[in-house]
């Protein structure tokens, strides 16, 4: 009998696949219910996205708030947010094509959106053939537009990416028209810890002081593993000192946590040999993807992977005896190695040193 792998790996799936958050998602919603926007802090892979999806689910079922995520990751301008924003409002505020073009049209002055509908499902989608020229009038139209939609809450993730557009002012503008929402909470997303906490901290930056910030930490040990037991159940029996050894492995990151349990329950086995030959498994899948990504980086980043996979976690890279022991050179060559990597997010800063931001690369780099 095959049975629906519950371990979910990418996306959000509804409660009954998601583990615990339960004090982080009420205090979320204590938040916005009492007119306070959020900057959620997280690593990736966390679960910051899940957990944001999570909430909603929840409170689309009240009935009381509308619901907008925006995820910008991949823009490199204003303009691509502003598309990317505009794409989420309309999308996530309106699904009924009617009544979409007709608030589309009634909001959006400087420009059209092209609209086309999902065959298979009848929702609508729209494309934005903005120009540079028209980008602030039309985020001022999508702000205006979820000012007149009532009770909305909207989360933004990724949202450092806003500190390396070319554009100047880019967060005093955003500033300028999020503190005039009173229908509208915010969730700023970030799992650039340092940029982020610049960024709403600084006396000097536009978003000081706005927010409450709530960092989202490691799901705990206990809790996980009575969850992962319960879902694992169906396909076999997860022994605790098994679970113990992945969570502890990949420092209890959720989405390692996941894809090992996820490939124990198409196994029906979660035995000790089992941790071993996934990884093994993994690792052969991402081999040639890590290879092409090390013949990219200059000689001195990749000797600096390699010598903090090696150790794990380091605690100052550019201190002597690190430097030494691993051959790496100069310590002002380690610091431009060390910035280039954490810019590409390949090292990741922990309040307790560096380490390789995915924990699988860090595996397959040990190796060489």
């Amino acid at each position: 009998m095959k049975y629906h792998n519950p371990f979910v790996i990418y996306g959000y799936e509804g409660p009954d696949t998601f583990c615990d958050r339960k004090v982080e998602s009420e205090k979320l919603k204590s938040a916005l219910e009492n007119g306070r926007n959020i900057t959620l802090l997280a690593e990736r892979r966390i679960g910051k996205t899940g957990l944001v999806k999570h909430l909603f689910e929840g409170l689309r079922k009240e009935g009381r708030w509308a619901t907008v995520y925006v995820d910008i990751y991949a823009t490199s301008s204003l303009l691509e947010l502003t598309k990317q924003l505009a794409t989420s409002v309309i999308g996530s505020m309106d699904t009924r094509i009617d009544k979409a073009i007709v608030a589309a049209s009634r909001f959006f002055k400087s420009f059209r959106p092209q609209v086309s509908v999902d065959p298979a499902t009848g929702t609508p989608t729209f494309s934005f053939g903005l120009e540079s020229r028209s980008v602030e009038a039309t985020l001022k139209e999508c702000f205006d537009y979820l000012n007149g939609r009532g009770d909305c809450v909207v989360a933004i993730d990724e949202f450092q990416q806003i500190a390396s557009y070319p554009e100047n002012g880019t967060e005093a503008l955003l500033r300028s028209h999020v503190q005039f929402m009173p229908h509208t909470r915010f969730i700023f997303a970030g799992s650039r810890h340092h940029m982020m906490t610049e960024m709403f901290s600084s006396a000097k930056r536009p978003f000081f002081n706005s927010t409450q910030t709530l960092p989202l930490e490691r799901i705990d040990c206990d809790v996980y593993f009575d969850f992962a037991r319960n879902l694992m159940s169906p396909a076999c029996n997860l022994p605790r000192d098994v679970f113990d050894r992945v969570y502890g492995m990949f420092d209890g990151i959720t989405w390692y946590v996941q894809t090992l349990m996820n490939r124990m329950f198409e196994r029906r086995s979660a035995q000790p040999e089992d941790i071993g030959s996934i990884i093994e498994e993994l690792l052969q899948e991402k081999n040639w993807e890590y290879a092409a990504l090390l013949k990219t980086l200059p000689t001195g980043s990749v000797r600096l992977l390699k010598a903090v996979a090696k150790e794990g976690k380091v605690k100052a890279v550019t201190r002597s005896a690190f430097i030494s022991a691993h051959s790496l050179g100069g310590a002002s060559s380690v610091h431009l190695a060390l910035k280039r990597l954490l810019e590409d997010e390949l090292l990741y800063e922990c309040d307790d040193g560096y380490v390789v931001y995915d924990r699988l690369f860090s595996i397959w780099l040990s190796r060489l």
